[in-house]
């Protein structure tokens, strides 16, 4: 089992820059690759980016990419999610997400992940 409570959203214009947190509690965060959805108003829940295990592996959406980083400490058991050059349509509520599969390749599908946090709002404003 893992819990995950996302923080760090906000209010924000655009350009600037958000952190957000995601601290997990359970056992098997370690052996979890991680990742950050989010869902706009009227829109499907849509994948940001991913980490692996290790952290040494990452993946983007095109949308995001050179804009925001994925980290994660284990020693912690929180990853992160670094939000830079924001733009109105990265409005949206923020979920991170926790897959049990271990394969080669880091997932990008909503129902790849097992385990979800409650989400976090980020609104920019133009």
């Amino acid at each position: 089992q893992v819990q995950l409570v996302e923080s760090g959203g906000g209010l924000v214009q655009a350009g600037g820059s958000l952190r957000l947190s995601c601290a997990a509690s359970g056992r098997t965060f370690s052996g979890c690759a991680m990742g950050w959805f989010r869902r706009a108003p009227g829109k499907e829940r849509e994948f940001v980016a991913a980490i692996s295990v290790s952290g040494g592996g990452t993946s983007y959406a095109d949308y995001v990419k050179g804009r925001f980083t994925i980290a994660r400490d284990n020693a912690k058991k929180t990853v992160y999610l670094l939000m830079n050059s924001l733009k109105p349509e990265d409005t949206a509520v923020y979920y991170c997400a926790a897959d049990l599969f271990l394969g080669s390749r880091l997932r990008v599908g909503v129902s790849d992940y097992d385990y979800w946090g409650q989400g976090t709002q980020v609104t920019v404003s133009s």
